[in-house]
């Protein structure tokens, strides 16, 4: 049975070949049929792919033990449903996780597109397919990639996932990670084949919308997912740590923020061709270079697979890409002239490539923080990591400028923002944001940069709610809608809109929570025995004992904490941990959360007079973090099902409408 699964993934890789040929060739010498033939083999392919994963699926929910890779990340005692979280567990589930998603995202794409972008599709499938080809290249012919290799001898039992692992996270941070690299393909595939066709105007960023968004939305639940399991299961006290993996998940959703906020300048003034299409070549790259850290050892990471043969493949699978597509632009750069320019720097036009210049400059100054070892290694001979200070005093900044452009960009006119406009537009968020401060510092609130971004997310705050009760309103005066529909009905009659509206909010929430809990963080640690407490922020924290659980493989050992408040108790805590026989101790922190603040409460250590410590932590504001994540869903989903009588229109570039055909 595997070794027809190892079939079904060279017959992929031999058909992908083929139908990358037969687009290519058939497009340039107009004979359809053999683009049909490629069609049909992204289809072929989807269904081998597919035929792939369920075998090694099957693998793994029964407890195969004679593929190497089934008995490396799972065993008999494991649920279920971590069995199947195993299967991209390892650096070899993941390739497979890849191909997938590009398996179905190519048949989806050709399927839905295939009448309407005639000219554009065989190039974006030659694209896809180029790209799926790499992944089948790696499982097949590169060394301890290939899932269905077999032991040369059958086991017992399997050495099961890090116990790090057996959580909850693990269900949807990988998943929605891998899948939001994954999801860039798309876009870039439209790109490109906009540059090989001269079909330079809006066409192919209309089509690669919704995808752009999808790649996005996953991408950032993967970065978001990943900071929540950190919080909750590293025992740490914090959410992000600045490490070169998950860098590399914040740097092409950076960048494709960038993309879809540039995109309307080019649909409504035909502004920012080239700019687009490096911001889609950028994004596209950058995912495979977050697959390549996490691949090459290069540099040290909690989140990575370790050291393999891979890294050196990504890499030269990123120069092939950045070459080729510079090429391609070097190529059209005179067809991709502007139709307008910039009438004023007070505009929203210029907000809106401001708003790009400083993504694109958080996205640099990550890019260099993060392969600073690797510069100082070249230079110096010697590795020097670059650690968390320096990205929070860089990058801080930088985000709080960009939170304040997310309140003037929707509100300051286009091509020149009058004295009036802003006055109307910017008087009363202005004022709000005055009082916050100044409120702020009245009960005791002294810490600059706390009381700015706090500040400012009230400005942007006022500014989204400003714009929505004008909406609201005007529908109620010109269709007599109470003001509850007149709400719900302007959200629904320009979605991507609105739904942009919603997402900024969601930005702001999270932002708000993660100021809160950076500049206000308390943190104590104590030694204490049973009957003792600890004080922390207005919380009394009495020590009840611990119990101790052993197993076959594991003993748990549990501490119980008594929480009081006001001389109330509130809650009991019972941080613990668990000595697994072939992994490290896993720590599980015990939380208690509301919307001011979490109380976290770790068990660090303990001896044989009885004595225990324990570290706790206040973290203000956390829980509006997660609040933002889901609000982000629900925006980008608004956004993502616009109205079908609102799409726009294509406008031809000049070099399209003169030829109507391709090269």
């Amino acid at each position: 049975m595997y070794d027809i699964a190892y079939l079904a993934l060279a017959l992929a890789f031999i058909v992908a070949l083929f139908s990358i040929l037969a687009s290519v060739i058939g497009a340039r010498r107009g004979q359809p049929e053999l683009v049909a033939s490629a069609r049909n083999g992204i289809y072929a392919i989807c269904g081998l792919i597919m035929l792939a994963s369920l075998i090694l699926l099957y693998a793994f929910l029964r407890s195969d033990f004679s593929l190497e890779y089934v008995a490396s990340y799972s065993s008999r005692e494991m649920a279920t449903i971590y069995k199947m979280a195993a299967f991209y567990g390892g650096n070899k589930g993941s390739l497979m996780f890849w191909s997938i998603f590009l398996a179905v995202a190519g048949a989806i794409v050709v399927r839905r597109n295939w009448d309407r972008h005639h000219v554009l599709i065989p190039y974006v499938m030659a694209v896809i397919l180029a790209t799926q080809a790499f992944f089948l290249l790696l499982m097949l012919f590169v060394s301890n990639s290939n899932p269905f290799e077999k032991l040369a001898f059958v086991i017992a039992d399997g050495r099961g996932l890090n116990p790090l692992l057996e959580n909850a996270g693990m269900l949807v941070h990988p998943p929605t990670q891998l899948w939001g690299y994954a999801g860039f393909t798309i876009p870039f595939a439209f790109a490109i084949a906009a540059l090989v066709t001269k079909r330079l105007g809006d066409e192919w960023v209309i089509s690669i919308r919704r995808w752009t968004i999808v790649a996005w939305l996953l991408l950032g639940l993967g970065n978001l997912l990943g900071g929540w399991w950190a919080y909750q299961e590293l025992g740490w006290g914090g959410m992000w740590g600045w490490d070169p993996v998950e860098n590399a998940g914040l740097m092409p959703w950076l960048v494709g923020t960038a993309f879809l906020h540039s995109i309307m300048l080019q649909k409504r003034r035909g502004m920012l061709r080239i700019w687009n299409i490096v911001l889609v070549i950028l994004a596209f790259n950058l995912s495979l270079f977050g697959t390549f850290l996490t691949r090459s050892g290069v540099l040290s990471s909690v989140h990575s697979f370790g050291e393999s043969a891979l890294g050196a493949f990504f890499l030269g699978f990123i120069g092939l890409s950045l070459a080729g597509s510079t090429l391609l632009l070097a190529l059209r750069w005179n067809d991709l002239r502007s139709e307008d320019e910039i009438d004023s720097m007070v505009s929203r036009e210029s907000a809106f490539l401001f708003n790009n210049l400083i993504l694109l400059g958080a996205t640099f100054a990550i890019f260099l923080g993060t392969i600073f070892p690797v510069l100082s290694e070249a230079v110096r001979g010697t590795k020097v990591a670059v650690g968390p200070p320096f990205f929070n005093q860089v990058i801080g900044p930088i985000f709080m400028a960009l939170i304040l452009l997310m309140g003037i960009c929707p509100l300051i006119g286009w091509h020149k923002a009058s004295s009036r406009n802003l006055l109307r537009n910017f008087l009363y968020p202005l004022v709000v944001a005055v009082v916050v401060a100044v409120v702020l510092l009245a009960v005791g609130l002294t810490m600059w940069y706390a009381v700015v971004s706090f500040a400012v997310s009230a400005f942007v705050f006022s500014t989204i709610l400003l714009e929505w009760f004008r909406g609201t309103r005007a529908r109620h005066r010109t269709r007599r809608e109470n003001y509850l529909r007149a709400f719900f009905s302007l959200v629904l009659s320009n979605r991507p809109r609105y739904g942009g509206y919603i997402v900024h909010l969601a930005i702001l929430l999270m932002a708000i929570g993660i100021v809160g809990m950076n500049a206000y963080k308390l943190e104590v640690n104590a030694a204490l025995k049973p009957g003792e407490s600890m004080s922390i922020g207005g919380y009394e924290l009495t020590y009840e004992g611990m119990t101790s659980y052993p197993t076959q493989k594991r003993e748990v050992v549990v501490a119980t904490m008594s929480v009081y408040n006001g001389g109330h108790r509130v809650d009991t805590l019972s941080p613990q941990q668990t000595f697994h026989q072939n992994f490290e101790t896993v720590t599980d922190v015990a939380i208690r959360s509301n919307p001011i603040e979490d109380l976290y409460l770790i068990l660090v250590s303990w001896d044989e007079q009885g004595v225990t410590s324990f570290k706790a932590i206040i973290n203000p504001l956390v829980l509006w973090v997660w609040i933002g994540g889901v609000l982000m869903i629900i925006g980008a989903v608004i956004a993502f099902w616009p109205d079908r009588r609102r799409q726009a229109v294509s406008r031809p570039s000049p070099a399209q409408t003169e030829d109507k055909g391709h090269d």
